[in-house]
């Protein structure tokens, strides 16, 4: 017989969890069927590997991982398990090695007196601040599993948009580089043969044949530095972007590229709007809502406007007339914190902010990579034209004097 671990609905739509013995998960079902119970979710427990320490860092937790660690805890919560035996669900539950591991410590400071959220805590590296700190205001205000079940479909929504921006460069890259290597093939292997072909014609050479040739020498004779000064620009480009100067002027970059920076814009808006209407629903105060919202916000012009707009509020002003002074929030997310804070009701103005300018990013990106596939497909043709180009004039001109 095996164990399996179940969440279930019973007749009156309440949910169920618990385990039940059976020789498969087909024998497992019925006999939670016979009982008058729908099986939401079924999966076998394994024994659980708890070695003692760290976990090993080759062992990375992705992000889809932890989206559905949340889930599941927000389910299991919501279905009234206490958290011990939540997290040993999870625990026998989780395809990954690391987070089995994590949440078996997890278990066992839980178990020890500790809050779950606490318990977390110890492991920043894959518990941000602003997950825990959102729990523990879930915890303080006894509204744990609702606060769980938001932060799931943040972190959700969170690899969703990731994996779109992923899928979107794909293509283009591969493009990219494909043309770059084409002409750097072609002018460092293909025009250097060709030099003698043009010496023994004996006319004078076109100027862009000429460009080709002086191209070729240049990468054939100085190639090794040339390669080590891309390398040395990008290790100083990162040396840059690692200070704080630094980083504030990539994001602000960032935000005025054409074309590109409104949509980069309005999914680091998007992202800010999520976060911030998560602690707030959580409970989290409003100034440390705002200084955890602005930190994961992921671009450091938020970051520093969004520590203006909390020193307003501190001071006193609404969030609104805030965030209206520092120039760095569209109006439309201005105007639903104004609702939210006359209604009262901030958390739900702002997943709307949210859910509105997702909808916009993902047009816009599409629009993006309309846009952007042909001008590299028409470049790339360019680039290998002018070389085909260069290297046929000379030849044709010859053939042309000697007719």
């Amino acid at each position: 017989m095996r164990s399996f671990a179940y969440v279930s609905l019973d007749a009156s739509g309440r949910r169920k969890s618990g385990f039940v013995e059976a020789a498969d998960k087909e024998a497992a079902i019925q006999t939670i069927t016979q009982e008058g119970r729908f099986v939401l979710e079924i999966a076998e427990r394994r024994a659980r590997a708890r070695p003692s320490g760290t976990p090993s860092r080759s062992k990375k937790v992705t992000r889809d991982e932890l989206a559905l660690f949340t889930r599941r805890l927000a389910d299991l919560s919501s279905a009234g398990l206490p958290l011990d035996r939540v997290l040993q669900v999870i625990s026998e539950q989780s395809e990954s090695e690391t987070l089995a591991t994590v949440c078996g410590q997890v278990l066992d400071d839980v178990r020890g007196g500790m809050p779950v959220s606490d318990a977390l805590a110890k492991h920043p590296k894959l518990f941000s601040e602003v997950f825990t700190q959102t729990l523990r205001a879930g915890e303080a205000s006894g509204q744990f599993p609702q606060v769980a079940s938001r932060l799931a479909d943040f972190q959700q929504i969170e690899v969703t948009r990731r994996s779109q921006f992923a899928s979107a460069l794909i293509y283009p890259s591969v493009l990219t580089f494909a043309a770059i290597g084409a002409v750097v093939f072609l002018i460092s292997f293909v025009v250097p043969r060709l030099r003698t072909v043009f010496d023994s014609l004996g006319a004078d050479l076109p100027g862009s044949t000429k460009l080709l040739l002086t191209l070729g020498d240049v990468v054939n004779k100085h190639g090794l530095l040339i390669l080590l000064g891309i390398v040395g620009l990008v290790i100083g480009y990162r040396a840059f972007v690692s200070t704080p100067q630094g980083a504030f002027a990539r994001d602000q970059m960032l935000l005025k590229l054409p074309l590109v920076g409104k949509v980069i814009g309005k999914a680091t808006i998007s992202r800010f709007a999520r976060i911030l209407g998560t602690l707030v629903y959580g409970g989290v105060p409003i100034l440390e809502s705002l200084t955890l919202a602005g930190m994961s916000a992921g671009n450091r012009v938020i970051r520093v406007s969004t520590d203006r707009v909390r020193e307003e509020v501190r001071e006193g002003s609404t969030i609104a007339s805030a965030m209206k002074d520092t120039d760095a929030f569209p109006p439309v997310l201005i105007h639903m914190v104004a609702i939210g804070e006359e209604t009262g009701d901030l958390p739900k103005m702002l997943s709307r902010v949210s859910d509105s300018l997702d909808f916009e990013v993902d047009n816009g990106l599409r629009r993006l990579i309309n846009t952007f596939e042909p001008v590299v497909i028409v470049v790339m043709g360019l680039m290998v034209g002018f070389v085909v180009l260069s290297v046929l004039l000379p030849i044709y001109a010859a053939q042309s004097a000697v007719k």
